[in-house]
């Protein structure tokens, strides 16, 4: 009995001494509080803003500052491409043969941002988001939830894309159901 008065005789001194509204509150951010470098989180929000910009030019159907973004051996790399989609690109020339004629086929693209992260390594970024794209000749809309990591260069540009989406969902969108293997 001595023993738990103790600790909680203990627990009441510590929470009235962080209470004290006498007591100057700490000026350090969060951050400097969990001992991550400023430099480290400045890359981490830079890297968040080119994962943003990357969806905007898509959006923009901007391909070729799309592409921009990668570096010259930057990849993109699709998973779960399920033999049914190009399993990823390697290098600009690819990435742009890749992603130059998926506007033309389509009537429009949006990608909301759901949630976006900087992660302990700030070269990394993972984001999820939704594809909300129209189909053209008013054939309705392909819609998935995608999760992707990205990871930068010491320059900012975007070494590698995975994108991870539900290869079922996106064979029904594009009446693809019948060639699943």
């Amino acid at each position: 009995m001595k023993k738990y008065l103790l600790v909680m005789g203990l627990v009441g001194l510590m929470a009235c001494q962080t209470s004290d509204p006498t007591q100057k509150k700490s000026t350090k951010k969060p951050s400097e509080t969990m001992n991550i470098p400023q430099q480290g989180q400045e890359v981490g929000q830079q890297n968040k803003a080119t994962v943003r910009k990357f969806f905007t030019l898509l959006e923009q159907e901007n391909i070729t500052a799309f592409v921009d973004l990668f570096a010259e051996n930057g990849q993109q790399i699709n998973p779960y491409a399920s033999g049914l989609f190009p399993a990823g690109a390697k290098g600009k020339a690819a990435l742009k043969a890749y992603w130059e004629p998926v506007p033309s086929n389509f009537a429009g693209m949006k990608f909301p941002i759901h949630e976006i992260y900087a992660m302990e390594d700030p070269n990394m970024v993972f984001v999820r988001y939704a594809g909300q794209i129209k189909l053209k000749n008013d054939a309705g809309t392909y819609e998935n939830e995608y999760y992707s990591t990205f990871k930068f260069d010491s320059t900012g540009k975007i070494t590698e894309y995975v994108e991870i989406f539900n290869p079922i969902v996106a064979a029904r969108g594009f009446g693809l159901l019948d060639k699943i293997k």
